[in-house]
């Protein structure tokens, strides 16, 4: 094979995983994801909650479900990315395991009779932005980048456990395995080579993270 049939099969493969991804990202963004594991919420019973309880518990979801899909957006970026084959293969195995948190936030907001962010498709752009610069500075520093995301997800999962009724036991089973897998993540990351992002970094991720549950929880 010549030189420069190498740079054409090159340039295929490249091609292929930009379709790949813009595939993904457009069944992400159009709720057409199919989870491998059922809902925790299948498992109880739906319960009797007033309008402002509902509407309240719905603006957080639909924060939790706006969080999957710049997740899914973050690996995607990263993967494409990635110097490694392990990290390029650990950024893939995760989105896959967030698609089941993707599908199970959005079955809930079915069911309190709520929708999706009308601001996905921005995050879900930034997000994979933001994932392709960050494996493209380093593995180390990509691996880094889902520590500390994971962190923030954790803290937003905890503080929304804690305002969610206990009556809610539907939303709450989906919140609570969301948080187990998402600190899975975190240290499968941190023990992947991941660095550990020092204080200011992390400060801003969380003024950022704020900028997207705030808008999220309303639009």
């Amino acid at each position: 094979m010549t030189e420069s049939s190498n740079k054409n099969m090159r340039k295929l493969n490249l091609i292929d995983k930009l379709l790949l991804d813009v595939d993904r990202g457009l069944r992400t963004l159009t709720n057409s994801i199919q989870a491998e594991r059922n809902s925790p919420a299948d498992e109880h019973q739906e319960t009797k909650l007033d309008e402002q309880q509902r509407k309240h518990i719905a603006g957080l979801m639909r924060v939790n479900h706006t969080g999957e899909v710049c997740a899914q957006a973050l690996y995607q970026g990263q993967a494409l990315t990635a110097k490694l084959a392990t990290v390029k293969t650990e950024m893939q195995q995760a989105a896959r395991e967030e698609e089941d948190h993707l599908v199970w936030c959005e079955q809930r907001l079915q069911q309190l009779g709520s929708h999706t962010s009308l601001l996905n498709p921005l995050w879900y752009g930034s997000s994979f932005l933001l994932g392709a610069a960050a494996g493209a500075i380093g593995d180390k520093w990509s691996l880094g980048f889902v520590v500390a995301t994971e962190e923030r997800v954790c803290e937003h999962l905890q503080a929304h456990l804690e305002e969610i009724p206990k009556q809610d036991e539907k939303s709450r089973a989906v919140l609570e395995q969301m948080l187990i897998d998402e600190k899975a993540h975190g240290d499968k990351a941190l023990e992947a080579g991941g660095v550990d992002f020092p204080k200011p970094v992390k400060e801003f991720m969380t003024v950022t993270s704020k900028l997207m549950t705030k808008s999220s929880y309303r639009i």
